[in-house]
């Protein structure tokens, strides 16, 4: 398991925008993670006073990134993820923030080559799925576009 600084070792987000509290179990091709910072008055994705569903991708975007750092090789540089798309999203509920306790966010590698990845998502509470959807990830796409 890792907690929410070895989380923000391996991620670009730092501060409040480290989202994720940790990581519970992981594989090569899943990750599963927990996190109570929706209930946080300070989470820097809120508007208007509350913490939409939507922004659930950024949760689950997030632990596609850890996934990625644990998957890289050790003394690996960190590679840039862009999220380029997302398919397939469905929304449960309106909000995240009314919501106590707990969120397991969870992400599943459904294929990919060393430069584009496609994710599978989903945010939970207690059982029930929030929302789910499906994310693509390009790494280091800077570094692509120059040898285009």
């Amino acid at each position: 398991m890792l907690d929410h600084a070895a989380i923000a070792a391996r991620i670009p987000h730092q501060g409040t925008m480290c989202l994720l509290d940790a990581v519970l179990d992981w594989s090569a091709t899943t990750i599963s993670c927990r996190t109570v910072s929706h209930t946080d008055p300070a989470n820097p994705l809120r508007a208007a006073g509350r913490l939409g569903a939507a922004n659930g991708i950024e949760y689950a975007a997030q632990a596609m990134a850890v996934h990625g750092a644990l998957l890289a090789p050790a003394g690996a540089p960190p590679r840039q993820g862009y999220l380029t798309s997302v398919r397939s999203v469905t929304l449960q509920v309106a909000r995240l923030d009314d919501l106590p306790g707990d969120l397991e966010v969870t992400a599943e590698r459904l294929s990919g080559d060393s430069n584009h990845i496609l994710y599978q998502f989903a945010v939970s509470h207690a059982g029930r799925c929030l929302l789910e959807g499906r994310a693509a990830v390009v790494l280091d796409a800077d570094l692509l576009k120059e040898t285009a």
